[in-house]
């Protein structure tokens, strides 16, 4: 069920005899169950634009109006995180996409499900107007973002363009989920038709139900584990749902496993549990690089580079440990961006979703009979600072929230991982998967569109240069009513590459002292 927003409803269209192939392709879209459309309007999609409108009535999809592409990409991103669905955006011609093109690749690298379309031309060159429609052409627009989407189509018919729809939205929601692009041509989508080609049946075209691995995998699997001293479990990416969660849990428990979480991805673990090994961060504490480096099986549960993360456990030294992986990420893998990261050792290789092979897992194995000493997670404390720390903002907000179901969208770089424990799968969202500056306040607005009637208070704590990078995202949220708190941790400055250029100053044996020139947001309040 859809929350209920500022409805913006039309007034009832009395042209009636006429069609058109954007008629049709807004009647694609409500059939395939798309909730919202964010945009920043554009004239090389004016005609689909009237459809939604005067055709379907401005109703699932519903517009939501933004200032910036890169916010309407973002607020897509923060809904698809906080539901696990997906909705839609639209990208006014070549420019509108460059504008999207970073938020794109954070939804690429979160692997989250988003449909976006564009649109083009006209195609006919005699059909374009003199200049605008010729700057706002290109021959191949789908290779803006060809190597960050899971696929893109420009169809130059109705029933392509239904075609196209149907193959989007399935492969945006096959895993590894992902955006998808349809670019439009402005002179297709402005042609008359005499009637509407019937749609599709939508249900026909799903994404299909996530494969199993061969039960000789899950036994080989289950027999390391089984047979572990010291098992480990590192918990990437995973669904958002409480029977995932409990999975998790009570495979961990089975096992006597110690557990690893990281601040890059969402909840996916109590962090108070005796068998978390925390804090959780976007490198492995002291005491999770120990307990990694003293396992003699690992599993991994769709990690996030763990060829990395092994190599900060085990520096130079041989990797001793088994290695048991649980993801399908191979298979969006290509060669523009390095978000496939390195290469691990693998000894057995489950290539499906963590959350299709953990009930398998916890079915297969057997109970073992001894578990770590059971630890006692420590409790954020009071700061006996008058800084405004990070810290201190963590103790804060923990005692402005006691008692309220809160959802964290996003966290700031340095977040201290022991600041706040984790009990839900909606306690914490994860970061923005391609670490794009001025996302943030994008993915809180969509992310709270998703939660809103939920009972929970969405809030995403975003650095100043984010901030002010996504802040017109904020007048979305004001103007359809979508409830949610950004706390900005201002300290005025780039500091992440304040400390970069620290570094490169030492190595070199130059002034230290001049860090903060070109990373300072000040002299001139903001």
């Amino acid at each position: 069920m859809k929350p209920t927003i500022l409805p913006e409803t039309p007034l009832p269209s009395t042209a009636r005899d006429e069609l058109w192939s954007s008629d049709a392709i807004a009647g694609m879209l409500q059939a395939l169950d798309v909730p919202w459309v964010a945009l920043v309007p554009g004239a090389s999609f004016r005609g689909l634009h009237d459809s939604l409108v005067n055709h379907i009535g401005n109703q699932h999809p519903q517009m939501l109006l933004c200032l910036h592409e890169e916010n309407a990409v973002a607020m897509a991103h923060g809904y698809a995180k906080a539901s696990g669905r997906m909705m839609g955006a639209i990208l006014h011609s070549n420019v509108g996409l460059l504008h999207a093109t970073m938020a794109i690749f954070n939804a690429w690298c979160d692997r989250v499900p988003m449909l976006i379309l564009g649109a083009t031309g006209p195609w006919d060159a005699a059909k374009r107007r003199p200049w605008i429609d010729w700057i706002h052409t290109a021959s191949d627009q789908g290779a803006l973002v060809r190597g960050y989407t899971k696929w893109d189509n420009q169809p130059g018919s109705v029933p392509a363009a239904y075609d196209a729809l149907l193959r989007a939205a399935q492969m945006a929601t096959t895993a590894p989920c992902g955006p998808t692009y349809v670019n439009l041509d402005a002179a297709l989508q402005e042609s008359k038709l005499g009637d509407l080609p019937p749609l599709p049946e939508p249900s026909r075209f799903r994404a299909p139900e996530s494969p199993r691995p061969a039960p000789e995998l899950v036994a080989r699997a289950a027999a390391l584990l089984s047979g572990a001293a010291a098992p480990v479990i590192l918990i990437g990416r995973g669904h958002r749902t409480t029977e995932s969660w409990r999975a998790r849990v009570a495979l961990a428990e089975k096992l006597g496993a110690r557990v690893i979480t990281d601040l890059k991805v969402g909840a996916s673990f109590p962090t108070r549990h005796p068998l978390h090994i925390g804090p959780p961060g976007t490198f492995l504490s002291e005491g999770a690089t120990r307990a990694a480096r003293e396992a003699d099986v690992i599993l991994a549960l769709d990690w996030v580079d763990l060829a990395g993360t092994l190599k900060q456990v085990y520096a130079d030294r041989p990797i001793t440990a088994k290695i048991v992986s649980a993801s399908c990420d191979v298979h969006v893998h290509r060669g523009f961006s390095m978000d496939y990261f390195g290469l691990p050792p693998v000894d057995v290789n489950l290539l499906v979703e963590p959350d299709v092979a953990v009930p398998l897992l916890l079915e297969a194995c057997r109970a073992r009979g001894q578990a770590p000493a059971s630890g006692r997670a420590s409790e954020p404390g009071r700061v006996a600072s008058d800084v405004l720390s990070l810290r201190a903002v963590a103790v804060a907000l923990n005692e402005a929230t006691d008692q309220v179901d809160v959802c964290l969208t996003g966290l700031p770089l340095g977040w201290p991982g022991e600041s706040r424990h984790f009990s839900h799968p909606l306690d914490y969202l994860g970061g923005n998967g391609g670490g794009g500056v001025g996302a943030g306040p994008g993915i809180t607005v969509g992310a709270a569109l998703a939660l809103k009637g939920s009972g929970r208070v969405p809030i995403g704590l975003v650095g100043d240069g984010d901030y002010l990078m996504g802040v017109t995202a904020l007048w979305t949220a004001t103007h359809y009513r979508i409830p949610c708190l950004l706390i900005v941790c201002n300290n005025r400055s780039f500091y992440n590459d304040e400390a970069h250029q620290e570094r490169v100053a030492r190595m070199r044996g130059r002034p230290v002292e001049n860090k903060w020139i070109g990373q300072r947001i000040n002299e001139g309040r903001t």
